[in-house]
């Protein structure tokens, strides 16, 4: 029988040092589908934008949401300054755009949604496409450190659009399988 810890105690795995490897970690955790979202925030001197699949809602009252972005990644060192950012929850016909956005030394977001309809939205400044099966315009009000991800958790400002119909773009095994 396993021995439960306080709450907020950190177990190590027996036998292994806390942080240590796991094996077939990445594997597993591919296993795990996913939505896709774009995240897209304005910091004064050009618009950003990533494709993240670390997004979740964390709470109704007050309405909250959760994005995890790798440290030392530019979005990240962007959303730990910039307080708000917008999120597009990416429906199946964008999957061309959501590599655009996954790309590794990209163009800034206007250049890679040029062609594609977009906004800015009103409450958070940042861009905002079009034709998601919704979008959200957050504000910043927490920010952690966890491992190597910031987890940026976020008050939801507005949601600009709410599709009527539509199938998520999902994130299985690094891919973007069909559903259905």
């Amino acid at each position: 029988m396993n021995k439960r810890s306080a709450p907020g105690a950190p177990v190590p795995p027996p036998g292994e040092a806390p942080g240590a490897p796991v094996d077939r970690l990445g594997e597993a955790l591919a296993s795990f589908a996913t939505g896709v979202t774009l995240v897209m925030v304005a910091d004064g001197r050009d618009d950003i934008g990533t494709t993240v699949s670390a997004f979740c809602p964390v709470s109704w009252s007050p309405p909250l949401v959760l994005v995890s972005l790798i440290t030392g990644s530019y979005p990240a060192e962007v959303l730990g300054r910039v307080d708000r950012f917008a999120v597009t929850v990416l429906g199946a016909g964008q999957r061309a755009l959501a590599g655009r956005f996954a790309v590794a030394g990209r163009p800034g977001a206007r250049v890679l949604l040029e062609g594609t309809p977009h906004e800015r939205g009103e409450a958070s400044g940042a861009l905002i496409v079009s034709g998601g099966l919704a979008a959200l315009e957050c504000a910043a009000v927490r920010r952690v450190p966890a491992g190597d991800h910031l987890l940026v958790i976020a008050s939801v400002l507005a949601v600009p659009y709410v599709a009527d119909s539509g199938s998520p773009l999902i994130r299985f095994a690094g891919r973007y399988p069909a559903v259905g």
